[in-house]
């Protein structure tokens, strides 16, 4: 079924609505959007239940989204699966028509929700989409990006904190690589001493050996 939204006139346009799907078949709608629009879409799918005679969600449910841009060949631009109740997001990169649908699953073990259990149909998917300009869009989950921006401002004051550790492990690892040449150097130099000591040593054990015989072979 082809369903054609409004042509939106305001900068920042909330559509609420909900529908009725039979089984497996998508639910269809056209929406033409200008380039670099946001548009941000919240989703519940709901089950009818008989022994309740009521719409109720479930974790049995679950809810695939696509998004083609109409006018260039049915790119598409989204395809994710989601629970019963979840959230989508895309920008429109060109203007045009883009086609989004929404294609409902269940697992819930009943035999007949494929078949007419209300008069409606099998799943109620209650939509409500924004679209325009971000700023608008992000007071609506204002809750959401404060806990983000917090979120990631600890995220920051922990990447600090591992730099100046990374720092200090840094300025500890040349302090005790100086050291340990100094003491190299010093044990170098120490070697050094010794060996021209037994050097000069020996030269004049020798000589005094040397002196020595040659006196005792004169007497």
């Amino acid at each position: 079924m082809r369903v054609v939204l409004p042509l939106l006139s305001l900068s920042t346009v909330a559509q609420a609505l909900y529908f009725y799907i039979e089984g497996n078949t998508p639910k269809c709608f056209f929406e033409e959007l200008p380039n670099d629009t946001l548009v941000v879409g919240h989703y519940t799918a709901e089950e009818y239940d008989e022994h309740r005679q009521a719409w109720h969600t479930h974790d049995g449910i679950s809810v695939f989204i696509s998004v083609d841009e109409v006018f260039d060949n049915d790119h598409r631009v989204v395809s994710q699966r989601g629970s019963s109740t979840g959230k989508f997001t895309f920008t429109a990169a060109e203007h045009g028509d883009h086609k989004i649908c929404f294609t409902p699953s269940s697992n819930s073990g009943k035999s007949n929700w494929l078949s007419l259990s209300h008069p409606n149909g099998g799943i109620r998917l209650t939509l409500d989409m924004a679209i325009g300009e971000t700023s608008a869009i992000e007071s609506s989950d204002k809750n959401k990006l404060e806990d983000l921006a917090s979120r990631v401002k600890d995220l920051n004051a922990r990447l600090n904190d591992i730099r100046r550790e990374q720092v200090f492990q840094r300025e500890r690892e040349a302090e005790f690589r100086d050291q340990s040449e100094s003491t190299n150097a010093r044990v170098i130099r120490w070697i050094l001493l010794q060996m021209v000591v037994l050097g000069v040593t020996c030269a004049w054990q020798l000589s005094h050996l040397r002196s020595f015989f040659i006196k005792q072979k004169l007497t």
